[in-house]
């Protein structure tokens, strides 16, 4: 039992787990939310990729009918011809798949809950005490004023320094909370380890489907957890989106010239680290209006299934 905001909880009362879940001790946690920012689908193109290249199964599901607002984002249903068919009920569960070397790892995916955030970390703690889970990892995306011509980037954050791999340009900044970031914090000050990557994807592709992303993101997780994962679709799917992506650029004087202010930005800052991506010295960098009307044709044809 804990108390949250003067109210006791039992994380336990939330979620049903399988009786027939192996043993566990040192495994990883993946986690990914649907509803919060994943600029070019990055964290939920690495989840679908997973799901698709790995056999797996629930192992725990949470009681999701007191957690989300079926009202701000109304579940599909199918009508035919004179009935209701089916209904695709939203679903926060916990998956057991294993890698290429059959080493165990969880991936707890599903909406991000619209209440009771501070019940739902408790409760995967909980899960996370009880299998003895050494590693909770996180992973979206970010729109950023980056060309997709030079190499992607992908930032960390942990409850332990030594977890860190590429830091965040900016040492201080306040953002609109999510519960992938309280699960690390509300970890990290109970003791346990966990981290977060955001991949970098060009704001004139963060509503398109850009695999590179997601692809930067699987490679930042793997040498992290050290979990063997296959990549080739991945990798397979990034080459053919970036072809479409360089083939519309080239169709474009307007677009060639944005991304090309673009690489002379990134390089500057590569160039000087006192320099930032978020606020450039030097050249201008067009508006975001100027980037949404040079780029409204090129986002409306890129195909969102590369």
């Amino acid at each position: 039992m804990i108390v949250v905001g003067g109210r006791a909880l039992n994380p336990e009362e939330l979620f049903e787990v399988d009786s027939d879940v192996p043993e566990l001790t040192g495994a990883v946690l993946l986690h990914y939310f649907s509803g919060f920012m994943d600029a070019g689908s990055a964290g939920s193109t690495l989840v679908e990729h997973l799901l698709e290249t790995h056999e797996h199964r629930v192992i725990a599901r949470f009681d999701i009918d007191d957690l989300i607002d079926y009202r701000s984002r109304r579940p599909v249903m199918t009508y035919d011809t004179d009935r209701w068919q089916d209904y695709d009920a939203p679903e926060l569960a916990v998956r057991l798949l294993h890698d290429a070397v059959g080493t165990p790892f969880l991936l707890l995916t599903g909406p991000e809950p619209d209440r009771r955030w501070e019940a739902v970390v408790a409760a995967v703690q909980t899960l996370i005490e009880r299998w003895g889970v050494r590693l909770a990892v996180g992973a979206h995306g970010i729109p950023m004023g980056v060309p997709h011509t030079r190499e992607l980037s992908v930032i960390s954050h942990a409850t332990r320094p030594e977890l860190v791999t590429e830091r965040f340009p900016l040492s201080r900044v306040q953002v609109p909370g999510n519960l992938s970031a309280l699960l690390e914090l509300r970890l990290g000050q109970a003791g346990h380890d966990a981290m977060g990557f955001a991949a970098y994807v060009p704001h004139y592709l963060a509503q398109s489907t850009y695999p590179a992303a997601a692809l930067g993101l699987l490679t930042a997780v793997t040498d992290a957890t050290d979990l063997v994962i296959g990549a080739d679709a991945l990798r397979a799917a990034a080459k053919l989106a970036d072809a479409e992506v360089t083939r519309q650029v080239a169709e474009s004087t307007e677009i060639s010239e944005v991304v090309e202010a673009l690489e002379r930005q990134y390089d500057a800052y590569a160039e000087s680290s006192s320099q930032n991506l978020l606020v450039p010295e030097g050249e201008p960098v067009p508006s975001a209006d100027e980037l949404g009307a040079e780029f409204e044709r090129f986002l409306a044809e890129l195909p969102r299934d590369p």
